[in-house]
């Protein structure tokens, strides 16, 4: 019988190094991976085709929810874990639209990561307790849970909602066109019609825009 491949995804080594040592107590269970950020996870995730991923969301670069995002493009048959140490309604929004299937809090990991990395295998959707009250509350309500929401940035594009986290952090339009491989000037037209698109005015708006929908941490 095959062992579930699992790849860690956290800025901070040492809760990498803690995720590794309670998944690896798990007999068949084993780390393919680590990824330091969402996108390092991408090209990881790419490569090794991790059955789940644990995912931080609040990451340099590429945040959490982005890389869900273009992981399970790549890799369809993977599942993705949501751990963090945040819980809103907003958030939990986007993760489910991200397509993460678990989410569980940090403070909640040393009870719940290993049934919940279980529930995703058996393609099985998990949420810490905290978590799991917002999700019936928010899709108890009439409507879809995005149209009663005007924070959701659903208007953007995958590319821009990376170059506007790549902004928040404060790397000019050269050093966006170096992480993505495209030129500047592309960098600018991105940059003018999202400010467009979101009415914004000013880099301080665009940051204070970029931190309110959780794309980067204040």
């Amino acid at each position: 019988m095959s062992r579930l491949q699992i790849l860690i995804v956290d800025d901070h080594e040492v809760v990498r190094r803690g995720l590794r040592v309670l998944i690896e107590l798990h007999p068949g269970w084993e780390v393919c991976g680590e990824a330091k950020d969402g996108r390092e996870a991408v090209e990881k995730a790419r490569e090794l085709k991790p059955d789940v991923v644990v995912m931080d969301i609040g990451m340099p670069e590429l945040n959490g929810l982005e890389a869900t995002r273009q992981i399970l493009k790549a890799a369809r048959r993977t599942e993705v874990l949501m751990l963090t140490a945040h819980e809103s309604e907003q958030l939990v929004r986007e993760v489910l639209e991200a397509g993460a299937h678990g989410y569980v809090l940090k403070s909640a990991a040393g009870r719940d990561l290993v049934n919940a990395i279980e529930a995703l295998s058996k393609r099985e959707a998990f949420f810490t307790n905290s978590v799991a009250k917002i999700v019936l509350q928010s899709y108890g309500k009439k409507g879809s849970p995005a149209e009663s929401s005007e924070e959701l940035p659903l208007l953007l594009s995958p590319r821009e909602r990376e170059i506007i986290q790549l902004l928040a952090e404060g790397k000019s339009n050269n050093e966006v066109a170096d992480v993505l491989y495209i030129s500047a000037k592309t960098v600018e037209t991105h940059r003018a019609h999202i400010m467009e698109k979101l009415n914004l005015h000013s880099m301080a708006e665009l940051v204070h825009y970029a931190i309110r929908n959780q794309i980067v941490e204040p």
